[in-house]
């Protein structure tokens, strides 16, 4: 091979390296950082924690509805606040989907929050990084752990209500179902129990009071704790409890509050550990979940010029 071709084929193999490089960075959130907003919008973090204090104020169970909602939004096509997309046009909006009909709530709060975002720099805080602020916040005002919230996310055109009802771990799943939905995501064992961990009324509601879609609660659930949970966990409401790790403590005592809960506790040997060490020791679950938060907003996140920035996060820009 001549000099010159050698150049070249060296010089190419060097460009496909760094478009490789490139989309993987983009698929496991190398991209996102921070500091994005720093220049920007130097503001923008500061009105999401105001905005989200005051509803949280407001109504305490808010801040798990938002944490929620960034969840449900990661675990189908991505960070992309497809979630927030109202049905119009050809867009079927994943609010209508099992997971989130009739529970998933606080979009009206990251409305306020754009809305105020966009009056103060325009066009250039995506409705993505609003929800994975808003998760963050939450926590840290119910007691929970603070972490840095990698951001420059883009936001989708598109939603999948498919993606949602198949991909978003359901209450009735199987371990090893709700195993492999997490590792589909770039996510292990170890961050499906430390995620679990923030289960609020909203998704065992059903177990409580309509199991089988017939109006009568779960009959294999504790029954002197189930009277203790609908206390706490009304028809509507509920949700103030504060964060910690009460969760995997109920779990070793045969009080797990979804059908998947338990299994946590009684189906996989490295789970079970899991779940032991994080009911005896607060600050490591607060630790674990904190990077197994950061690690979820880094799903398959649009950067660069891929998405759009929405003006309003309910739809997609003309």
């Amino acid at each position: 091979m001549d000099p010159k071709t050698k150049n070249i084929v060296v010089g190419f193999i060097v460009v496909i390296t760094l478009l490789a490089l490139g989309l993987a960075s983009n698929i496991f959130g190398g991209s996102l950082y921070p500091e994005f907003y720093d220049h920007s919008c130097p503001k923008a973090q500061e009105i999401v924690r105001n905005v989200v204090a005051k509803a949280v104020a407001k109504e305490p169970r808010m801040a798990a509805s938002l944490i929620r909602l960034h969840f449900h939004d990661c675990f189908v096509k991505g960070c992309d606040a497809s979630i927030l997309l109202d049905s119009s046009g050809s867009i079927i909006g994943e609010k209508r989907s099992n997971p989130n009909r009739n529970s998933a709530r606080g979009f009206e709060v990251i409305d306020e929050i754009k809305a105020v975002i966009e009056k103060e720099c325009p066009h250039i805080v995506s409705c993505a990084d609003i929800l994975a602020l808003a998760a963050r916040d939450s926590t840290v005002l119910t007691g929970g752990p603070s972490w840095e919230v990698p951001l420059g996310r883009r936001d989708s055109r598109g939603a999948s209500l498919s993606g949602s009802n198949n991909n978003v771990p359901a209450p009735n799943n199987t371990f090893q179902a709700i195993l492999t939905k997490f590792k589909l995501q770039g996510l292990d064992v170890v961050d499906l129990v430390a995620l679990s961990g923030n289960a609020r009324c909203t998704s065992f509601r059903q177990r409580l009071y309509n199991q089988s879609s017939n109006g009568q609660p779960d009959n294999t659930l504790d029954q002197s704790y189930a009277s203790q949970l609908r206390r706490n966990c009304p028809r509507s409401g509920g949700d103030s409890e504060p964060f910690d790790n009460s969760y995997f403590k109920n779990l070793m005592a045969n009080k797990g509050l979804l059908n998947s809960d338990q299994v946590l506790f009684t189906k996989n040997g490295e789970s079970r550990e899991l779940v032991k060490t994080y009911a005896y020791n607060r600050e490591l679950f607060f630790q674990q979940f904190a990077k197994s938060m950061i690690k979820m907003g880094k799903i398959s996140p649009l950067t660069g010029y891929r998405g759009e920035i929405r003006k309003h996060c309910r739809k997609v820009n003309a």
